[in-house]
């Protein structure tokens, strides 16, 4: 749950949040039996809780299969992103993972914490992998390999083009997006549009890209060698080198380069938005909303924000609950989309070198929302100034008092 100081200053993030705990106890309550099984949704609910409730919108089958996609990619991504493995050791297994998935005695110990455990017990998802629908297999099989063979690519080279920050997030993540769609498609859920590969890599570069912004200090200062993905091309105009932004005196710079990074992943807002809107299956299409709604919110955080360089900059949880809560029609989508980009174009400031580019790509989106007719049917994520109201603040003390009482009685 979110600190008191945050639920009082948000009351109305209270009932979401509520609502996503009972989720989440929910989901962990519904392990399956099966060891393997058991084994993989465990792992979920710990290398990350955000996306084991997203997935809970998905049928049994379609949920199964995207479970062991998700980590059998957190797996390849942690041999990538352990930089004490050395590079001749790394690259064949990036290069042979695609081959490890049907070994159900195949496992590498590296990564550390629950990732550790995942790589040192990997034998449960490919037993795992080995139950689903040849279809499913065949698709999880092929982006594993694209993936692999695209970081053992990187591994040797570094980013210096906006071509290769693209090529590069292609691979760690716009093959997701392929590989999802392909998933959609053997569950016989959903149809491929003609645009389907450009507009499935978009989804895929817009969420890695506002991770790659957002996570700047912790790849910066990962030990034993920093983990750089920011295009030269564009942080070469603002310092010597890529960790030159973190210091306090470079700051005036350091913002800069920060939002052309995030005018660059706004170009990808569009082609999302049409992914979006041509799903048919509800569960599909809030399994696919939420997290897009999530980064372009982070976006509008981290936008003209020198936190990002001095540590965590992420959506408060009660929002986060929020948007799970709210997401259900193609409309909340448009609302989200152009609730947060009034929230970044605020934070525009004229002297800015981009803020001529920022501010078109920001009204492109706005224009899109608007011109849907949908806006005036949603609730507003971010116009709440976030004050304190008295009649809130003695619901949530009385609330307190309820759960401290019961949770006392269940001790005793």
């Amino acid at each position: 749950m979110a600190s008191l100081g945050t639920i009082l200053r948000y009351p109305d993030d209270i009932y979401p949040l509520l609502k996503m705990k009972r989720a989440i106890e929910q989901a962990e309550k519904q392990i399956p039996p099966e060891p393997h099984w058991g084994f993989c949704y465990s792992m979920l609910h710990k290398v990350s809780r955000s996306f084991s409730l997203v997935i809970q919108q998905l049928g049994t089958e379609l949920r199964n299969a995207v479970c062991v996609f998700y980590l059998v990619l957190r797996a390849l991504d942690t041999v990538e992103d352990d930089t004490s493995i050395p590079t001749d050791e790394k690259l064949p297994i990036l290069i042979a993972f695609h081959r490890h998935i049907y070994d159900t005695d195949w496992h590498y110990s590296c990564g550390t914490k629950e990732y550790k455990v995942l790589m040192d017990q990997f034998h449960h998802v490919s037993a795992a992998f080995l139950e689903l629908e040849k279809g499913y297999q065949e698709a999880i099989e092929e982006i594993t390999k694209r993936m692999g063979a695209g970081m053992a690519k990187f591994i040797c080279q570094e980013v210096e083009t906006v071509d290769d920050y693209d090529e590069y997030c292609h691979y760690v993540a716009g093959l997701v997006g392929l590989g999802l769609s392909k998933l959609f498609l053997a569950s016989g859920s959903e149809v491929l549009t003609p645009d389907w590969e450009q507009i499935s890599n978009s989804m895929g570069l817009f969420l890695q890209k506002t991770n790659i912004i957002r996570d700047y200090l912790e790849d910066i200062n990962e030990i034993p060698k920093s983990r750089m993905f920011w295009p030269r091309k564009i942080w070469g105009k603002y310092a010597g080198k890529l960790e030159d932004l973190k210091y306090e005196e470079n700051s005036t710079k350091a913002v800069h380069c920060l939002n052309e990074m995030v005018t660059n992943a706004l170009m990808h807002i569009e082609d999302c938005l049409k992914y979006m809107v041509a799903l048919r299956d509800p569960s599909i299409f809030r399994f696919c909303a939420i997290p897009q709604i999530m980064a372009i919110g982070t976006l509008a955080l981290c936008y003209n924000n020198v936190q990002v360089f001095r540590g965590v900059v992420k959506l408060r949880r009660g929002l986060t609950a929020k948007v799970i809560d709210r997401t259900k029609t193609m409309a909340d989508v448009y609302g989200a989309f152009y609730d947060f980009s009034c929230m970044l174009k605020t934070k525009v400031d004229k002297d800015d070198p981009n803020a001529s580019k920022t501010l078109n790509r920001i009204e492109a989106v706005q224009k899109i929302c608007r011109d849907t007719g949908v806006l005036q049917k949603r609730k507003s994520y971010v116009n709440d100034k976030g004050q304190p109201n008295n009649v809130y603040i003695v619901m949530v003390v009385i609330l307190l008092a309820i759960i401290f009482a019961y949770l006392r009685a269940k001790t005793q």
